[in-house]
């Protein structure tokens, strides 16, 4: 990019814009106006560091959302599985996994189990599994060993009339046990094997007659709790949303505060002098291609009709705001200390390693030396 300025290069002297020696302060009053601008400054940094926290918070939320809303997906496919039942052994393995479940049966369904449990119960083959087997009583000293969850009918019901079952899964679970512990602690040919595994199974045919009821109730909780979570995430949505307009408020109100001040403060500060704007068109010239054009890009701000991103451009000192001028000086002077400073540490370490090479080359020097002198000593001798 080439720019034309329309001054001659002179050297300037430093001058800030935040320093009272560039202020016109007159009197007291005009050092209290120069307090006070102060204390804007701090309270609208203050209002920016809290606005910046909500802004990470509000990120923060709509980065995670998608992750979030697949894996509500997943759950929701997952639970969706357990809907037909056509054998007794699916019988189970879906009553095991329901077991583990949330869903709260109704009054209704609670209350057609528990007559099929009483129907149960009142089986002429069901006495042995009314009461927890008497271990103690009937010496099975290896029951404890085999059966790891004993349970029976008697316990089943306390637990009904206890309100410990939230779901009809969990007594189906419980009853299946009871039979099961029976047909695995005793022989297939033993009267209570043959007396469990027959109710086992009267017990699975009259499971089947509520399956129906069962998936209905559970397909509409599903629809239920789907429908809730859209809710809440709709309302946590619009929050987010709320929020975010509202902080986008805030720091166009806060980038107008900043602007009104600068431009107050620009004000207070006396003119830049014919010597100080040549010199500023000499550091325009020796500003790296980057910082020429946030420099011109400044310019622009103040002046939109001003083409900053042409090919080649012609900047009048002259015709610039006093705003745009002192933004020039200010952002010129620390983009050259910037650069003085990097060359300067350059050089710094080029002279380091140059000083190393000399210390290295004497050295060598001296080995080489001594050597000869030890050659020639030899020789003599």
């Amino acid at each position: 990019m080439s720019v034309i300025v329309k001054e001659e290069p002179v050297l300037v002297p430093n001058c800030d814009v935040v320093e009272n020696s560039e202020l016109e302060v007159v009197n007291g009053e005009e050092e209290s106006k120069l307090e006070d601008y102060g204390t804007c400054v701090d309270v609208i940094t203050d209002r920016v560091n809290q606005l910046e926290q909500k802004v990470v918070e509000v990120e923060q939320f709509y980065s995670t959302k998608d992750g979030a809303g697949h894996t509500n997906t997943s759950k929701s496919n997952s639970g969706g599985k357990k809907v037909a039942i056509s054998q007794p052994s699916r019988c189970s393995s879906a009553g095991k996994e329901k077991t583990r479940g949330k869903h709260v049966s109704s009054p209704e369904l609670m209350r057609q189990f528990a007559t099929i449990i009483r129907q149960i119960a009142q089986q002429k083959w069901a006495w042995p599994f009314l009461e927890p087997v008497d271990v103690e009583g009937l010496g099975l000293d290896d029951y404890h060993k085999v059966i790891e969850k004993p349970m029976d009918l008697g316990t089943i019901r306390t637990k009904m009339e206890g309100s410990e079952y939230s779901n009809v899964r969990e007594i189906y679970a419980d009853v299946r046990l009871v039979f099961k512990n029976a047909m695995r602690y005793n022989e297939e040919k033993h009267d209570v094997y043959v007396m469990a595994e027959s109710l086992l199974e009267k017990f699975e045919e009259k499971w089947l007659t509520i399956m129906p009821k069962l998936v209905e109730e559970e397909k509409k909780q599903v629809e239920e709790e789907a429908q809730d979570r859209a809710s809440k995430q709709l309302a946590v949505e619009a929050a987010q949303a709320e929020k975010a307009r509202d902080l986008s408020n805030e720091l166009y109100e806060i980038d107008q505060e900043l602007e009104k001040l600068r431009e107050v403060v620009v004000q207070k500060c006396r003119k830049l002098s014919t010597q100080e704007k040549k010199g500023l068109s000499a550091a325009l010239g020796r500003l790296s291609p980057e910082d020429l054009s946030k420099a011109l890009k400044m310019v622009s701000e103040g002046n939109p009709q001003f083409p900053a991103g042409a090919p080649e451009v012609e900047l009048d000192i002259d015709l610039q705001t006093d705003v745009t001028l002192w933004r020039l000086k200010v952002f010129v002077q620390e983009a050259l200390k910037a650069a003085n400073k990097s060359s300067g540490g350059t050089n710094a370490q080029n002279n380091n390693n140059g000083g190393e090479m000399n210390k290295t080359a004497a050295k060598r020097k001296r080995q080489i030396t001594d050597a000869l002198t030890k050659l020639k000593k030899a020789k003599n001798a």
